[in-house]
């Protein structure tokens, strides 16, 4: 499948260079109505909202993008090819594989392993490790230490499946020092890669397959805040 269509509706020029990508669209609009200066709805086609506004000043937006990877790719994609934006921040939740990565824990996707054929689409004559701009990595540390901010780094997997049969999949993804699994971050990297953009994923962790805990659903829309900052500090640097 190729052209543009449409699934954004915005018109050219209402989309900052910066943008913030949570999957949730209530979350998007969470954060422009309590973080965003004089914030601007741009989209609404499918019900994935989008804004733009300011944060400090700095023209910035923010966007829901879905869940999964073929969602992410498709709204990543099209913000890079029909709209310019140059700096790409995936914000979400993940589950950690392990224990010292603990629930409400900050992490930053260096890299981003995958069991998705997602980069089928760019015809490679081998396996691509998909990895987060060295730019917005080093930005994201510098905000946190501005913020106080702790955080974990390192390799997040990147799954097509959320409800995985069997209880040990995970294990094997643990055993190689993958930090915890979402199911975004791997598109986003190998679109931003291919525009030659900058792209980060920082995540909260959610829940956790070692301990058994969870956040509720509220908590994940509206209380992680501590991660919309560092996104917006990162994205406006």
């Amino acid at each position: 499948m190729s052209g543009h269509i449409g699934a954004i509706g915005a018109d050219k020029g209402a989309i900052a260079e910066g943008i913030l990508l949570p999957g949730d669209p209530l979350r998007a609009k969470f954060i422009a109505e309590n973080f965003l200066e004089e914030p601007v709805l741009f989209n609404e086609v499918r019900g994935m909202l989008g804004y733009t506004g300011r944060y400090k000043g700095v023209p910035v937006s923010v966007m829901g993008t879905g869940m999964g990877m073929p969602s992410m790719g498709l709204y990543s994609w099209e913000l890079m090819e029909f709209y310019g934006v140059q700096k790409l921040i995936r914000i979400g939740t993940a589950g950690s594989f392990h224990e010292d990565v603990k629930v409400r824990d900050i992490v930053l996707g260096v890299s981003a392993s995958t069991d998705s054929n997602y980069a089928h689409a760019f015809n490679l004559p081998g396996t691509y490790s998909p990895a987060a701009s060295m730019n917005m990595l080093l930005q994201a540390d510098a905000a946190a230490k501005k913020l106080g901010l702790e955080y974990k780094a390192g390799n997040i997997l990147s799954g097509d499946v959320f409800y995985e049969l069997g209880d040990e999949w995970w294990k094997k993804w643990q055993s190689m020092g993958t930090l915890a699994v979402e199911m975004e971050a791997a598109a986003l990297y190998m679109n931003a890669a291919y525009h030659r953009r900058d792209a980060l994923t920082i995540l909260t962790i959610s829940n956790h397959f070692v301990t058994g805990e969870e956040t509720t659903n509220e908590e994940r829309e509206k209380t992680f805040t501590d991660m919309m900052k560092l996104a917006l500090e990162t994205v406006t640097a």
